[in-house]
C-alpha cells in the first residue's frame, strides 16, 4: 500500500464529494493515516465544519488540518473558483497538530502556540493562516531567529470575503482566526521549492541610502534615477512587462560572486517619492544590501518552475500557489498542478490557491506573492 494518497471532487453536493475523495484516499493509503490535509473551495462556509467532521470520521487521520480557498488542487488538476474538495493523506510517523494564536503583550502582539519540538533538529511546519487576524510575515521573520532549522511552508486562506469568511480546520475544531498546521516528524525526507516566477533586468546595485522599506539611494544615486535609466534602456518587450508591474529582488546571500535568478527574494514596488527620488518596496532593504529590478510574465514563471522541478525526485507533494497564477496568468488550465504532478511521477498532489504563499528562500522563511511554494515528500 502506498505511503501517500490524494483525490479531488467537484461534485456540488458536499456529502457526495466527501465520499468520493475519502474513498479514493483510503484505497491508496488505507484508514487512519498519520496526517491529512483538506482544502475546500466554493462550498457554503457553514458546510465546512460538516465536511471536516465527515472526513475525520471516515478517514480517521492522526492529525487533520485544512482551510478554505478560492480554488483547490488535486493531482494534476486545478479547480479554480468552483465548488471542490481536495484531500491528501500520508503515513509519515508521528506528527503534531499546531494551533497558533495572537495575544496582546506589553511589547505588542505576540504569537503563541509554537511547539517546543519546533526547535529540535531540522523540522518542517506546514502552516495555514487566516488572512486578517494572523501576522504571518512577522512570524516567519521571527522564526528565522528563534527556530533557525525550522522550515515553514504553506499558504494564506483565500476564500472570497472579508474577516470571518475563511475557516481553518484542525482535527475536530473549526477556527475563524489565527493559524493551524502540522509539524512533521524529524527525519522525514522532504524538499521545499519556491518558484517566484521573476527574472532580473538591468544591473544589480548596492543600496546606499535607505530607511525601513524606503530605498533612497542605489549605487550612490537616487533610486528613481536608476529606475528611469533602466526603463529608457529597456527593449520594447521589457517595457511592456515593466508597465504591467515592476518588482525588486533583494539578494539573500551576499557572499555569492554573481547573482542569478533564485538568488533574490522578490518583493513588489509599492510606490515612489518623486520629490526625494526614492522608491518604497514590500520589505526592508538595509544599506549595503544588493538590489536588482525584476519583471514577471507567464513565460518566465513557467521557465522558473520547470527549471526548479528538474532536480526533484519525490513521491508526493503539497502545492500552495498564488491566486494570481492559474488560468489568469498562464491562459491555460492546470499549469502548476500538471508540472508538479509530473515531478512526482503522477504521485499524489494536493493544495490550494492562496492569498500569500509561505516558503523558504536562501535558507530563511518568507511570505511571498505570485509564487508557487511546494513541499515534496519521499515515502
Amino acid at each position: 500500500m502506498a505511503s501517500f494518497g490524494a483525490a479531488i471532487s467537484e461534485h456540488p453536493d458536499a456529502a457526495f464529494a466527501v465520499g468520493e475523495v475519502v474513498g479514493a484516499v483510503v484505497e491508496s493509503v488505507g484508514e487512519a493515516p498519520d496526517i491529512a490535509f483538506l482544502f475546500v473551495s466554493g462550498h457554503d462556509v457553514d458546510a465546512v465544519g460538516e465536511i471536516a467532521t465527515a472526513v475525520r470520521a471516515l478517514l480517521r487521520p492522526g492529525v487533520l488540518a485544512g482551510c478554505t480557498a478560492v480554488g483547490v488542487i488535486g493531482n494534476d488538476y486545478e479547480a479554480e473558483e468552483a465548488p471542490a474538495i481536495s484531500l491528501w493523506a500520508g503515513r509519515v510517523g508521528r506528527a503534531e497538530a499546531v494551533r497558533l494564536e495572537t495575544v496582546r503583550a506589553p511589547e505588542g502582539t505576540a504569537v503563541v502556540g509554537m511547539p517546543d519540538d519546533a526547535a529540535d533538529g531540522s523540522r518542517t511546519l506546514v502552516l495555514l493562516t487566516e488572512p486578517f487576524s494572523f501576522p504571518v510575515d512577522s512570524l516567519t521573520k521571527a522564526s528565522n531567529h528563534q527556530y533557525p532549522h525550522l522550515r515553514i511552508v504553506g499558504g494564506v486562506a483565500s476564500a472570497d470575503g472579508g474577516p470571518g469568511a475563511n475557516r481553518l480546520i484542525l482535527d475536530g475544531a473549526l477556527h475563524t482566526d489565527g493559524a493551524v498546521g502540522v509539524l512533521l516528524p524529524a527525519g522525514l525526507g522532504e524538499l521545499t521549492v519556491v518558484s517566484q516566477g521573476c527574472r532580473p533586468v538591468g544591473e544589480p546595485y548596492i543600496v546606499t541610502d535607505s530607511e525601513a522599506n524606503l530605498v533612497r539611494g542605489l549605487g550612490m544615486r537616487p533610486a528613481l534615477e536608476r529606475l528611469s535609466e533602466l526603463v529608457d534602456d529597456a527593449d520594447e518587450e521589457t517595457k511592456v512587462l515593466m508597465a504591467r508591474g515592476l518588482h525588486v529582488g533583494i539578494v539573500v546571500d551576499e557572499s555569492a560572486g554573481e547573482f542569478r535568478r533564485g538568488d533574490f527574494l522578490v518583493r513588489g514596488i509599492l510606490g515612489a517619492d518623486h520629490g526625494g527620488g526614492a522608491i518604497r518596496i514590500g520589505d526592508r532593504a538595509p544599506i549595503g544590501t544588493t538590489l536588482q529590478f525584476h519583471v514577471r510574465d507567464a513565460e518566465t514563471a513557467t521557465e522558473d518552475l520547470e527549471s526548479l522541478l528538474r532536480v526533484v525526485d519525490a513521491d508526493a507533494a503539497l502545492v500552495f500557489t498564488c491566486n494570481g497564477r492559474g488560468h489568469r496568468l498562464f491562459g491555460e488550465a492546470d499549469h502548476d498542478a500538471r508540472r508538479v504532478s509530473d515531478a512526482v511521477g503522477g504521485g499524489p498532489v494536493a493544495g490550494m490557491f492562496c492569498a500569500g504563499e509561505i516558503g523558504p528562500v536562501g535558507g530563511e522563511n518568507h511570505v511571498h506573492g505570485f509564487t508557487a511554494s511546494t513541499l515534496f515528500v519521499f515515502g
